[in-house]
């Protein structure tokens, strides 16, 4: 049974969050403040967190920010939930480096939508298998990334979004495919979603940023060898 961490103070909300979760067959712990949300995530590393931003103790980027630090929370996927529904903050979570964003009011149905796509995308495939081109090497196993043999932290979405461009590498894809592949969802308000996390893979990239193409009325390419 996957586990997933509820961080919010609201407990109105934490219990109706909570509630969809059980009922969907998750396991669900909460936290009710940052300190002990984030003392919580890293001692017990489930397989999500559903992190409020607006929290007492420590807000929800204070939060983020720890998990990220820490070697035992590093890759454990975040949705961020929370009031803040202006575009701006809907950019800084996911520059951030939040799996995904969602704002209140917010329906059930479509929270566990996007916590089945967040879980699904972080499952690594069974087996070693490992993809290689050019600089680029993929562990599928650990969904480790190297660049020229050095790792490279890529978050969990990042990782699906680098490798799926690069097993159809020379071909556009298509942005609606990319938000369904990889995100489960595709319409244009998520579409800076995917512009977003493409900002950030390429400053992860550095001087092999331009082997990632933007196709101009098509979506991305990885670039022919």
């Amino acid at each position: 049974m996957q586990k997933i961490l509820i961080v919010e103070d609201e407990r109105d909300i934490a219990d109706l969050v909570g509630f969809n979760l059980e009922r969907a067959g998750y396991s669900v712990m909460k936290a009710h403040d940052g300190i002990t949300g984030a003392e919580v995530a890293i001692r017990e590393r489930p397989d999500l967190v559903i992190l409020d931003l607006m929290l007492p103790g420590k807000d929800g980027y204070g939060v983020f920010k720890e998990l990220r630090r820490d070697s035992r929370s590093r890759d454990i996927p975040v949705i961020m939930l929370t009031a803040r529904a202006q575009t701006e903050d809907r950019i800084q979570g996911l520059e951030a480096g939040a799996d995904d964003y969602l704002t209140k009011p917010f329906s059930p149905k479509e929270l566990m939508l996007r916590v089945q796509a967040v879980l699904k995308r972080s499952d690594g495939p069974p087996g070693s298998v490992e993809v290689t081109y050019g600089p680029f090497r993929f562990d599928k196993n650990s969904l480790k990334f190297y660049l020229k043999g050095e790792p490279v932290e890529l978050t969990s979405t990042e990782f699906k979004l680098l490798l799926f461009l690069t097993e159809r590498a020379g071909k556009a894809q298509d942005r609606n495919d990319l938000l369904r592949t990889v995100w489960g969802y595709s319409d244009e308000v998520h579409s800076r979603t995917l512009d977003t996390h493409m900002k950030r893979l390429r400053q992860k990239l550095g001087e092999h940023a331009a082997m990632v193409e933007t196709v101009r009325g098509i979506g991305y390419c990885v670039s022919s060898l």
